[in-house]
C-alpha cells in the first residue's frame, strides 16, 4: 500500500467522508487548496449525501481524474470528452472488479435501508463493520496506478 493510500485511510479514520478522503489525498496533483477541495467533495460522502448511490470514494476518484485529465470546452473538444469518459468508465470498472459494485448501498448491503441524513457516529464498532476505509484506499490506489502509468508512458 502506498503512502498516498495510507494517508487517505487516515483522513477517513479522522472523520473526513470517503469522497473528501480521496480528493485531499491528491492535493499535490490537483490545482485546489485544501478548503476548496474539502468543500467540493463534502456532498458526495455516503453515496451522495447519504443517499447511498455512487460510492463517495468512487465519486472522489472521478473528481480528481476530472481535475487532472478533464476537458473544459465540450463544444470544440469532443475527442477529449470521449477519452475522458472512457477513462472514467475504466476507473469504475476497475473499482467494480475489485469490490463488486460502485454503488454505496450495494457495497454496504444497505439496499432500502439507512438513508437518514444523520451521519453514523464514528466509533470502533462503526470502523469494524464498515469497510469504507478500504474502499477509499482502493479508489486512491486505482487512480494512483493510472497516473503513474500515464506519467511513465
Amino acid at each position: 500500500m502506498s503512502a498516498r493510500t495510507e494517508k487517505a485511510k487516515e483522513f477517513f479514520k479522522s472523520g473526513y467522508n470517503c469522497s473528501q478522503s480521496v480528493v485531499i489525498s491528491f492535493l499535490d496533483k490537483i490545482n485546489l487548496d485544501e478548503e476548496t477541495a474539502l468543500k467540493i467533495s463534502s456532498s458526495f460522502g455516503g453515496g451522495m449525501g447519504r443517499l447511498r448511490e455512487v460510492c463517495g470514494a468512487v465519486s472522489g476518484m472521478f473528481m480528481v481524474a476530472g481535475l487532472i485529465y478533464g476537458y473544459d470546452y465540450p463544444e470544440t473538444d469532443s475527442k477529449n470528452k470521449m477519452a475522458h469518459y472512457a477513462l472514467i468508465q475504466d476507473l469504475a470498472a476497475k473499482f467494480k472488479e475489485k469490490n463488486g459494485a460502485i454503488v454505496c448501498k450495494q457495497l454496504l448491503g444497505l439496499e432500502g435501508k439507512d438513508v437518514s441524513p444523520i451521519p453514523s457516529e464514528r466509533t470502533e464498532t462503526y470502523y469494524k463493520k464498515r469497510p469504507c476505509a478500504e474502499y477509499v484506499a482502493d479508489a486512491v490506489e486505482i487512480l494512483e496506478n493510472y497516473i503513474i502509468q500515464r506519467e511513465n508512458a
